[in-house]
């Protein structure tokens, strides 16, 4: 569970995209960023998710709102898992847990009842001044989208 709360400056971070480009988060000054964390790319919950982002792409850009997702799996894994699925948002490469844990994303997790460490399935609404407006810790993943827009008046 994450430490930020809505109103903390959102942690700055630079890694690396599914296509090795840098990507920043004073890229997204001046818009409204949508920064997902999820726990791995092709599994069934993680694609889920990123299909509710891809299926309503448009009307969450014609609110403004830039979306991009972060996993700890590598620049090819992300690159494999866009081409697969169209995915028209950046993926973040994070394989050393920087920005995971930077954001407080990376915890106990409980899976048919054995506990391991993993990513914490949890968006981050960061306005266009880098401050968390929005923290959602109960993703449903089939409604990701919905859960965002709900949350933007």
């Amino acid at each position: 569970m994450s430490t930020l709360k809505a109103g903390d400056k959102a942690p700055d971070f630079t890694a690396t995209d599914q296509n090795g480009e840098k990507i920043s988060l004073s890229d997204f000054k001046g818009k409204t960023l949508i920064l997902y964390f999820y726990p791995q790319d092709n599994t069934p919950t993680c694609t889920k998710e990123a299909c509710n982002f891809r299926d309503n792409y448009q009307s969450l850009a014609a609110r403004g709102l830039q979306v991009v997702g972060v996993s700890f799996d590598t620049e090819k894994s992300h690159q494999k898992f866009i081409n697969k699925y169209q995915l028209p948002f950046p993926l973040i490469a994070d394989p050393d847990k920087k920005i995971i844990e930077s954001y407080g994303v990376w915890g106990e997790k409980k899976l048919y009842g054995k506990v391991y460490m993993g990513t914490l399935r949890t968006t981050f609404i960061i306005d266009a001044a880098g401050i968390i407006q929005h923290i959602i810790e109960k993703v449903d993943s089939n409604k990701a989208s919905q859960q965002v827009l709900d949350l933007i008046k």
